[in-house]
């Protein structure tokens, strides 16, 4: 009698094996005592981002500033004016930057938004037409058809803007985009974080001194920058501030090399 299971020696050697099963074994303590560790950290991506890369950007642009002149020239003066210099510019462009972007993105969440109200002004059968889409939004979700549907005609007799706003654009009408918070927020965490390797240097004359107070200040930040930021972002701790320290002690090393050629080219000049 023939059977649909090959005996074991017939069967190939590269079979795909079925994947083991993944169990967790949860202690036997009533639910209520069990620590709450269902903490979700993509809601943070936006402002910490931001917030990471403005004054990371601050710290590492003033500090690589200050120790590429500090490579062409010993004096103080100069080594501070580069570093106040550094700290308005870079702070202003961070401001400028974020203003435009955020800006632009505020203008095309805007434009949809008003797509979408025309859409709705055009009559029944158009109404009727983006009732349909909503519906289908949620049935490709895995809702029912039946469910799907009556769910957007709920969602659509309570706000149907927002709810076309929500699901078929992706934009959630209560936290549009800032653009003054973002040029704000940007030029701010630029500035903290380019404001530390200056005055780390703004009273030391010793140039060796100061070179190594600058780098001194700007690794032991830069870490804490990678170490909180992997910490908020649920990322390990090791990697995130390991690579923001190598980084940035590579960016400073390389424009003080920079400086020392160019000093070291323009002094044979006649």
């Amino acid at each position: 009698m023939e059977t649909d299971a090959a005996p074991q020696h017939c069967r190939g050697s590269n079979q795909r094996r079925a994947p083991q099963e993944h169990t967790v074994q949860l202690p036997d303590v009533p639910y209520d005592e069990i620590p709450d560790e269902h903490e979700h950290y993509s809601q943070r991506a936006p402002w910490l981002r931001a917030g990471v890369l403005g004054a990371n950007d601050g710290l590492v642009s003033v500090a690589s500033l200050m120790l590429g002149v500090e490579g062409g020239t010993n004096e103080l003066h100069g080594v501070v004016l580069a570093g106040v210099a550094g700290l308005v510019a870079g702070a202003l462009s961070m401001a400028v930057g974020e203003f435009v972007s955020v800006s632009s993105q505020r203008d095309a969440e805007e434009a949809d938004i008003q797509k979408e109200v025309r859409e709705q002004a055009k009559g029944p059968a158009a109404r009727a037409h983006e009732l349909d889409e909503l519906t289908q939004i949620y049935e490709d979700r895995g809702v029912s058809r039946h469910l799907a549907r009556q769910v957007a005609e709920e969602l659509t007799a309570k706000d149907v803007i927002r709810a076309h706003a929500r699901d078929e654009l992706g934009i959630d009408l209560d936290d549009l985009t800032n653009p003054y918070q973002a040029a704000a927020a940007s030029a701010l965490a630029f500035c903290l974080g380019g404001g530390l390797p200056l005055l780390a240097a703004a009273f030391i004359h010793d140039s060796h001194m100061r070179i190594l107070s600058v780098v001194l200040v700007s690794a032991v930040t830069l870490a804490a920058f990678g170490v909180t930021g992997a910490m908020l972002g649920g990322a390990n701790v090791f990697r995130g501030g390991a690579r923001v320290v190598i980084g940035g002690l590579a960016a400073m090393g390389i424009t003080f090399g920079f400086g020392r050629i160019f000093a070291s080219s323009t002094a044979h000049m006649p």
